[in-house]
């Protein structure tokens, strides 16, 4: 086998230079000289016999040619890198740190008894958390490799357990008009009056998610903030019946009685963001989970 003459960092060195948009900023960005960044562009131009770049002002630009290769070296970083977290998985055994996404309609209480259960399991394991809407998980694939993802949505190439279904119901504050209809109450009815919805998260894209007939919407960022919002009696929402049971318990929110759509219902999924790089402290977080989320399961049937 042939092998390569540019190496993996003179690469990194040119994504630098045209992501910072020049060589003094890739310098900076690198912790290198001025000098060695121009020296190694300018050594991968003369091994590949022809410029990649070039000088507009004070900015570097990329030729045609330059554009290819950039984009396929990013690719070939990438592979280097989650190679060597692979080496690193299988050398080491155990992950430092788990990196968790989850969708915003993920039963809270079925998720806080798997970290309940793998804390004392996780042999110093950090756990990193962050909380995402709808398109927001898929957005968290596609800029980077969290350990795992919970989300109602698979991207393809994606390997996935569905794990838990999600029920959401419609509610309101016991005085709102809504529960002083006689009978069920349509969707004409429906439409007059403030629907909450929680915002979509993703950059790259948005998804509409559910009923949004109302002529009326006000829109938040949290199943909690949305909760609040309509408990105080603005509007009415679907939301999430693990996250409701206190306020239904306690009278702050009531069930509304629809002629049609009252409940919905959609299947929760463990995306696995690193494949098969999937390390034994995240798969054993997902049993966990599995477990926890069986007790949902059971309770809903």
């Amino acid at each position: 086998m042939k092998a390569p003459r540019v190496t993996l960092e003179q690469w990194r060195v040119l994504q630098a230079v045209v992501d910072k948009g020049g060589f003094a900023q890739a310098a900076e960005a690198l912790h290198k000289s001025q000098s060695s960044i121009s020296y190694t562009v300018a050594k991968l131009q003369e091994q590949l016999g022809y410029p990649l770049l070039t000088i507009d002002g004070r900015k570097a630009k990329l030729t045609e040619r330059g554009e290819v290769l950039l984009r396929r070296s990013r690719h070939l970083l990438k592979e280097a890198v989650e190679l060597e977290e692979l080496a690193h998985t299988l050398g080491q055994g155990w992950e430092p740190e788990i990196e968790l996404v989850v969708d915003e309609a993920f039963p809270t209480p079925a998720l806080l008894r798997a970290l309940r259960a793998f804390e004392p399991q996780s042999q110093g394991t950090q756990v990193q958390l962050k909380e995402v809407v709808l398109s927001g998980a898929l957005d968290t694939l596609s800029s980077g490799s969290p350990d795992l993802v919970l989300s109602g949505i698979v991207p393809k190439g994606y390997l996935a357990d569905p794990i838990v279904e999600v029920d959401m119901i419609a509610v309101a504050a016991p005085d709102h008009p809504l529960f002083q209809e006689q009978g069920k109450i349509s969707n004409e009815r429906l439409k007059q009056e403030l629907q909450v919805v929680i915002r979509d998260s993703g950059r790259e894209t948005s998804v509409d998610e559910g009923w949004l007939g109302a002529d009326r919407r006000w829109t938040v960022s949290s199943v909690q903030s949305a909760l609040e919002v309509v408990a105080s009696g603005i509007g009415f929402a679907w939301l999430p019946i693990a996250d409701l049971r206190d306020a239904l318990e306690t009278g702050r929110l009531q069930r509304l009685s629809l002629e049609s759509g009252s409940e919905r219902n959609f299947h929760m999924y463990a995306i696995f963001g690193k494949g098969e790089r999937t390390g034994p402290a995240t798969r054993l977080f997902v049993e966990l989970l599995q477990q926890s989320c069986a007790q949902c399961n059971a309770i809903r049937k």
